[in-house]
């Protein structure tokens, strides 16, 4: 067998592997996908409807169905999209001129797992009456960032995120897990963990990369229910997979827990002194297929790692405008909660904002060590360094988060002075520890409301909108969302009132 066949068996094998069922059919990549493909899927498939899904203002996934009536009519809608109504998607959008295209994206094709008839879904993209991206889309801002940050530096931002949500189910008398100590636990003291993998399984089949699923800390009863907390990891991909991946996992995750009686929510805190739920992102810097946060020679994180959070760091106050949307968001970030509160990183220490986890750099065999009858690894583990921004909740529009971060990290190579700030903002020790008051008081701190967010949006916006990435016109809309919430004294007002705090929770339960 020649090389190239033997690449090309390899290959197939492993395409043949991939939980997404139309993947393992046409035997390609996503990104290989053409019209034809999905039209020969949709016929030796006997799929009979196609949903175009795509996300609106609320951060939320939308749906429109199409019944298959013809090859004709089949290849219209994937080659023309169809219209919606913008203005009831987006805010920004106005009634008088309110018509917008959907095109769908054949590489994001998915069968769905929930319709009784069978369905292919597709995520689209927008477009504008001219027949041109809709700028302020989120899909497009998001593809704007990942450009301009490939122009200014030569490299591929990538990102994954960490879903984590509580599941709500009735309480039981057996197996009580112990309040707040739900970390990795097992079953039978978590309860959902055959939930989650069942989410697990369902995501991966829409494409997900997933890295691991576990439960998490949160652990409590309240009112005769019991509150899960669990997470779902996903692998580093480029910037705008991350996106539709952690769109459509949520998707996922509502449908499944709708369809077994249980209820999820993604917000950012529930009650007050138990653990609230975040949306990390962590985030990579890949050339010519290598990870460039190492650096090689010396060992640690790379110049091209520390600029990138020095430019976080420089623009962390105003990330909050799209990783923390609702007044409750500002519950969760307060000391002690291992959620940050401050502007400054560190290597392996949850209390700041971007946190550098461990990244298998000691250079040690540790699976010879636990294997003894295994040769030595050569395995570059060069590739699992990432940093880890945990500002973020829940309640995030995906696709702004990731552009922001996206924006943030380009800005710190247009920085001069960005190693002196990443110097600068680098902790070693708790920060919210009392010995460590001088430092903490150094640092400068995430706003603690939706209104201060916007207060930072505005005072920054010219970084955001430099190179085109976000439209004026958003950002606009972001701070006047903002500053709807009028909530600049709120956490301070209703601290001990839990029955207002209990109000706000049911009001944004369903963040996101």
């Amino acid at each position: 067998m020649s090389q190239k066949s033997y690449i090309n068996k390899v290959e197939n094998e492993i395409l043949a592997l991939n939980a997404n069922q139309v993947v393992a059919y046409l035997q390609k990549e996503p990104r290989e996908f053409t019209m034809a493909d999905i039209i020969r899927f949709i016929e030796e498939n006997n799929i009979r409807m196609v949903n175009f899904m795509y996300p609106g203002g609320d951060g939320k996934l939308k749906t429109l169905n199409f019944v298959i009536s013809s090859k004709d009519y089949l290849r219209t809608i994937l080659s023309c999209g169809e219209r919606v109504d913008g203005s009831s998607l987006f805010s920004f959008i106005e009634a008088s001129s309110s018509d917008l295209y959907v095109l769908p994206r054949f590489s994001t094709a998915f069968l769905d797992p929930f319709a009784e008839i069978p369905t292919l879904c597709l995520l689209c993209s927008f477009f504008d009456k001219d027949g041109n991206p809709l700028e302020s889309s989120p899909e497009q801002t998001l593809r704007k960032a990942a450009q301009a940050f490939r122009e200014t530096t030569g490299m591929e931002y990538e990102a994954m995120g960490e879903l984590e949500y509580y599941v709500i189910r009735p309480s039981v008398a057996y197996y009580p897990a112990r309040d707040q100590h739900g970390y990795h636990e097992s079953m039978p003291y978590a309860k959902t963990n055959g939930f989650r993998q069942r989410c697990m399984d369902y995501i991966a089949k829409a494409g997900g990369q997933i890295k691991y699923g576990h439960s998490e800390v949160g652990n409590f009863e309240q009112d005769g229910v019991v509150y899960e907390q669990n997470e779902i990891e996903f692998l580093p991909v480029p910037v705008l997979d991350a996106a539709d991946q952690l769109m459509v996992a949520k998707w996922v995750i509502r449908n499944l827990a709708f369809r077994e009686d249980l209820n999820v929510t993604f917000a950012p805190k529930i009650t007050t002194g138990k653990a609230g739920s975040g949306l990390h992102i962590h985030m990579r810097l890949m050339k010519d297929g290598r990870n460039m946060m190492i650096d090689r020679e010396k060992g640690g994180l790379s110049d091209e790692a520390r600029k990138a959070i020095a430019g976080m760091m420089e623009l962390a106050p105003a990330i909050t405008a799209f990783g923390n949307k609702n007044p409750m968001s500002y519950f969760r970030l307060v000391p002690h909660q291992e959620a940050p509160t401050n502007v400054c990183w560190g290597d392996r220490n949850r209390s700041v904002l971007v946190r550098v986890p461990l990244g298998w750099t000691a250079g040690a065999d540790m699976c010879r060590t636990a294997n003894p009858l295994e040769p030595a690894s050569k395995f570059d583990t060069t590739q699992k360094q990432t940093v880890e921004m945990r500002s973020p909740d829940g309640s995030a529009d995906i696709y702004q988060l990731l552009a922001g971060l996206c924006v943030a990290c380009r800005h710190g190579f247009e920085m001069d002075n960005a190693l002196e700030l990443a110097a600068k903002t680098y902790v070693d020790v708790n920060i919210h520890d009392a010995a460590n008051a001088a430092r903490l008081n150094e640092l400068d701190c995430l706003p603690d409301s939706c209104v201060a967010s916007a207060d930072c949006l505005e005072k920054l916006r010219a970084a955001f909108e430099e190179h085109g990435v976000f439209s004026a016109h958003m950002i606009d809309g972001i701070i006047a969302e903002l500053r709807s919430f009028n909530d600049r004294t709120l956490r301070h007002d209703i601290e001990h009132d839990p029955k207002r705090t209990s109000q706000l929770v049911n009001e944004y339960f369903q963040c996101g």
